[in-house]
């Protein structure tokens, strides 16, 4: 007789995102009983096996590696062992090379299960005050300007809740981005979620650009923004051109008068100021 070993499982295994204490016992059950644990960072999984006095050896497998690793986990559990993989923080899989590590799996025959805990996007909906029946999740953008611009305009007429996950190096950029593509909506801004310094910033995204370019951003953060609602039929000419007077009548400059319902409809800019020009003669069409 041959002495084939039944397969091992995979065990998607999310952790805490901030809060030790948000690590569920099971999760802690499941690393103790598995064979090894695949980890993003094996010092980050150090600190958090360490806390619940958890000795399973780990290795590495993160975006640089999950194509060798991969294969290498694989054929450890059709050899019989059980591992679980865990990320830095929050849900493997979501916006993470173990997506890979799971088709792979699942492709070789091999069972996955779900050990479900915490995730940013469901945390940052949650406290959000968004519309949360439907939503998309978008993760990071591009560094690119191209592709990120791209990537914006591909969701510009999304009506569902949007959410995006940003770096603080990048945020301002990506706000003004947002701005320049949408026009204004309604965003949350939620930073540190369950860490000490966590925060759920409730404005507008030309409020979140004056507000991050007078305080640099800190921590990481989970974007909430409105959809675009319901397809409205785009306001005339004659509509525009009468927000743009009202505002330079209370003492707003043209040129930034124009910006701003430009903005706020989606208009073209310099069409909307040459229109304005002949239409505001005289003293208050003068910039």
């Amino acid at each position: 007789m041959t002495d084939e070993r039944k397969p091992g499982k995979l065990y998607v295994v999310a952790t805490p995102i901030g809060n030790l204490g948000d690590f569920s016992p099971r999760a802690v059950e499941t690393l103790e009983a598995v064979d090894f644990i695949a980890a993003e960072d094996t010092r980050v999984g150090a600190k958090l096996l360490n806390k619940f006095e958890i000795k399973k050896p780990q290795i590495s497998y993160f975006e640089h590696n999950r194509r060798t690793k991969g294969e290498y986990i694989v054929e450890r559990i059709l050899g019989g062992e059980s591992c679980a993989i865990i990320t830095d923080a929050g849900t493997p899989a979501i916006s993470d090379p173990g997506t890979d590590l799971v088709d792979l799996c699942a492709r070789n025959g091999i069972e996955v299960a779900a050990v479900p805990g915490c995730s940013a996007v469901v945390a940052a909906l949650s406290i959000s005050g968004m519309a949360c029946g439907r939503f998309t999740f978008e993760g990071f953008l591009s560094t690119t300007a191209k592709n990120r611009r791209e990537h914006l305009n591909e969701v510009k007429t999304e009506k569902r809740t949007m959410v995006f996950y940003e770096a603080p190096h990048k945020l301002l950029r990506t706000l003004q981005d947002m701005l320049d593509c949408w026009g204004d909506r309604p965003i949350a801004l939620c930073r540190e979620i369950t860490k000490l310094h966590e925060e759920c910033f409730r404005t507008t995204l030309s409020g979140a650009v004056e507000h991050y370019t007078q305080n640099p951003p800190r921590g990481e953060f989970v974007l909430v923004i409105g959809g675009c609602g319901e397809q409205e039929e785009p306001k005339s000419q004659v509509d525009l051109l009468a927000q743009v007077q009202a505002l330079v009548e209370e003492g707003l400059p043209l040129n930034a008068a124009v910006k701003q319902v430009a903005r706020a409809n989606n208009a073209p800019k310099n069409a909307l100021y040459q229109q304005a020009l002949e239409r505001l003669k005289g003293p208050e069409g003068e910039e």
